[in-house]
């Protein structure tokens, strides 16, 4: 079968080659791809900036956004030929560290986790792969194609299920304005699951036009080429930009939340007042916390929202779908491009 494989730590070391069927050890259920998602992380490893292939192996296959369809599923496995699936990419430790032990692997502790894609077992980008019966979520078949959001989706429900755990400190906290800052795929999806809990929405992104703004509106959200004055309740940053970590760090109303769900590239500073700053984190019980990957619970929150979102506003953030004959084409980045999708299917 042909896969996307890497060396890990080799810069533009990818290549479309054929691999061996996907070993039994991976999974009971054999999967059929349908698509793959392409993101950041995908582009880094690409550039040689980290990645792990599995043990005893050079190279990695690539990939951690997935679609599939089953092919093969053992009886009393939950899982039918046919189904429309998505691979969760992180595995717990061996250890295993108390959050992986309760299946809190987003949480682990030891950093002895791997990812599918990422850490030490391959990925998604290959005609067939394996899971695990338990590591393998179905998906609602009138999404099809869109289903590939699954990942990024579920990265955002577990942000959004954080912050409100945190809210929850106070018995009478009822957040009302929330501010997504990036209307990338994970800032639109964020953006997404905020309107589906009633919350009026506003984006900042640096685009005037084009399909972001646009999508942002037709969500019935607020779209903002600047941040003004705009006092939210809750901060969902997903630029991971320096400069707009600083803005919106002290920025939030009494008893705001900032959660980080944008990776910062590092190696730029940045002028930060740590004393004003912490002055207002505890005079107003500001709280500012980082969030990062998901576990089952985040991916079955994600295929419900997904599953109640507009059909052609979800379409929207699919701005290319390249077929697998083309695949170099989905790792350029081209002006108006939210989500990159390659095609297993044509």
């Amino acid at each position: 079968m042909r896969a996307l494989t890497v060396q890990p730590g080799l810069a533009d070391s990818i290549v479309l080659e054929d691999v061996p069927p996907p070993p039994q050890t991976d999974g009971a259920v054999l999967v059929r791809a349908l698509a793959l998602g392409i993101c950041g992380t995908d582009r880094e490893i690409v550039s040689g900036a980290y990645g792990t292939p599995p043990p005893g192996a050079q190279r990695l296959i690539l990939g951690h956004e997935s679609l599939g369809r089953v092919e093969e599923a053992p009886a009393g496995s939950g899982f039918a030929r046919g189904d429309l699936v998505a691979g969760i990419v992180r595995r717990p430790d061996p250890v295993p560290c108390p959050a992986c032990a309760v299946d809190e692997w987003d949480m682990c502790r030891n950093g002895q986790y791997t990812e599918r894609g990422i850490k030490e077992r391959n990925g998604y980008g290959c005609e067939h792969y394996r899971v695990e019966p338990d590591f393998l979520i179905r998906i609602d078949p009138a999404l099809d194609m869109l289903g590939v959001l699954m990942e990024p989706t579920s990265i955002v429900a577990k942000a959004w299920e954080q912050i409100m755990r945190v809210g929850s400190r106070s018995a009478d906290w009822s957040p009302r304005i929330a501010l997504i800052t990036g209307a990338g795929p994970v800032g639109l999806l964020a953006a997404l699951i905020a309107k589906q809990q009633g919350l009026d929405v506003h984006v900042f992104d640096h685009h005037d036009t084009g399909p972001k703004p646009t999508l942002v509106r037709a969500l019935g959200a607020t779209y903002h080429a600047s941040l003004g004055t705009l006092c939210p309740d809750v901060v969902m940053e997903c630029t991971g930009a320096g400069a707009v970590i600083v803005d919106v760090l002290s920025r939030t109303m009494p008893d705001g939340i900032v959660c980080l769900a944008g990776v910062s590239s590092g190696g730029r500073e940045l002028p930060l007042d740590i004393g004003t700053l912490n002055r207002t984190l505890v005079l107003e019980n500001h709280v500012v916390f980082g969030s990062v990957n998901a576990n089952r619970r985040h991916y079955r929150a994600a295929a419900e929202a997904l599953a109640k979102a507009d059909k052609t506003w979800l379409s929207g953030l699919i701005t290319r779908r390249v077929p697998l004959s083309r695949w170099r084409e989905v790792l350029e980045q081209r002006p108006g491009d939210i989500k990159v999708v390659l095609d297993f299917t044509v």
